[in-house]
């Protein structure tokens, strides 16, 4: 993953070394990158300051007055900290590193370790790294306890930050609350029922039933009797009457996906009762009174098909009242890192792993991966990732990912948008400079200036 130039804001650090210069030399260093720094100058005012207020990072030395070379002291201090704060990144430092000492204190749960004296770009990629995957799980973990407040209400998971997903967000938020059919588009696994249900839930038919019936799965031959249902005797198998679909969520909503596979002959009883809210039961001449909310979804082009026959026209215009076109994965990229947490955390829970986040390596693979299968199969490749994880962070081998796919998955060029192009150039940038921004907009043709405002943008 591109480590940018500038951290959040809101980003603040706990220093903590018995040495002024060495204090003064990191605020130097560490202030005009956008951090906000508290020091300690012992173990002790450094739990106090932990005590005290919430951080995004820690920078600790491993010696301080007790001695000068074991480290005990400082190893102590990540120890007591791993009690309170079990994920809080802990960078050691020290001037007598050695591999042993190095490996001790990753043992007592140290993030990472860095040698006195230190090279400046290392340094800031470890803090800045760092502290990105803590912000990154934090702002994971209290959107999961968020939802699973709303998940109790009825209301789905529903993540999108990215400049490509504020357009759906924004039409979402204003026909959510009205009673107009929604076609929902978009490529497998963009997650349309999820649409689906915070449509549902942001209506005032929220308190009643959302029924979901995957079209694509009927035959001809069952259509009609899962839709609208049937009466008893109305053919060989009917030996109970069974109410439809449309019945059961009648003051509610009918989610219809894969809408484009209706058969040719049951789309005009469709559109029937769409217009008139009135239905018979199969093998029934008693018409009933149905009040529905339709939403469906496909991925299919339905204006095509209905300039070639294969879909009724006007049905397409009754469902499509308002149509959400959902991006795919590759166009939204930036929320890679932020589902992608969420889905860990969700299977971390479920099977009872002790898991803290991502290897830089994985996540960078993520970001550079094609995702045919979408949302979808990011969701399944964290369960798998979560089930196979040696470690307590995933790895590159852990996502089951080859080098090839990565390479053979990315699109070229004229299937992006403008704005995912420009993201992804600034990224390489970026990379190429380890992340000096003055180099990177040197090389992109940019002033420093209009440079942080696009990564500003692209939260980059």
């Amino acid at each position: 993953m591109t480590i940018p130039s500038k951290p959040n804001p809101r980003c603040r650090l706990l220093i903590a070394d018995d040495q002024p210069h060495i204090l003064d030399a990191l605020d130097l260093l560490l202030r005009p990158e956008g951090y906000e720094l508290v020091t300690a100058q012992t173990p002790a005012e450094a739990l106090l300051r932990l005590a005290e207020s919430e951080f995004d990072g820690l920078l600790i030395d491993l010696n301080y007055t007790r001695d000068t070379t074991s480290g005990q002291e400082g190893l102590d201090l990540i120890a007591a900290i791993r009690q309170s704060e079990a994920h809080l990144p802990v960078i050691v430092m020290t001037a007598w590193a050695n591999v042993d000492l190095a490996v001790e204190a990753m043992r007592r749960g140290a993030s990472d370790f860095v040698q006195k004296p230190w090279d400046n770009q290392r340094l800031l990629s470890v803090v800045r790294t760092q502290t990105e995957f803590f912000q990154l799980q934090r702002r994971a973990q209290r959107l999961e306890a968020e939802n699973s407040l709303l998940r109790a209400e009825g209301a789905p998971n529903f993540i999108a930050t990215a400049a490509a997903m504020h357009p759906v967000v924004e039409l979402m938020a204003r026909i959510g609350p009205s009673d107009a059919n929604v076609l929902i588009t978009g490529e497998h696994g963009t997650g349309k029922e999820v649409v689906a249900q915070t449509l549902h839930r942001l209506s005032h038919r929220a308190s009643q039933s959302l029924i979901a019936v995957n079209t694509g799965a009927l035959s001809d031959g069952t259509f009609e009797s899962e839709l609208f249902g049937h009466v008893k005797g109305a053919f060989t198998d009917a030996r109970a009457d069974r109410i439809g679909r449309f019945e059961l969520a009648s003051g509610g909503t009918l989610f219809l996906d894969e809408i484009a596979n209706i058969p040719t002959r049951q789309q005009a009883k469709l559109l029937r009762v769409l217009e008139t809210g009135e239905l018979e039961r199969v093998g029934s001449s008693t018409t009933r009174k149905v009040d529905v909310r339709m939403l469906s979804a496909t991925n299919a082009d339905l204006h095509a098909a209905a300039i070639d026959g294969s879909f009724r026209e006007d049905l397409l215009f009754r469902l499509n009242t308002v149509e959400i076109r959902l991006p795919s994965l590759r166009e939204r990229r930036e929320d890679i890192p932020l589902l992608a947490a969420h889905f860990l955390n969700r299977y971390a829970a479920r099977y009872r792993r002790q898991l803290s986040g991502f290897e830089p390596a994985a996540l960078n693979v993520m970001l550079n991966y094609g995702w045919p299968g979408n949302v979808r199969e990011l969701d399944h490749m964290m369960e798998r990732a979560v089930l196979m994880a040696r470690g307590t962070q995933l790895s590159v081998s852990d996502l089951g990912i080859q080098a090839h796919a990565v390479r053979s998955s990315l699109q070229t060029l004229d299937d992006l948008s403008l704005e995912t192009v420009e993201a992804l150039l600034i990224r390489k940038a970026l990379t190429r400079t380890n992340g000096n921004v003055s180099h990177a907009a040197e090389a992109l043709g940019l002033s420093r200036g209009a440079l942080y405002r696009r990564m500003e943008k692209y939260n980059l």
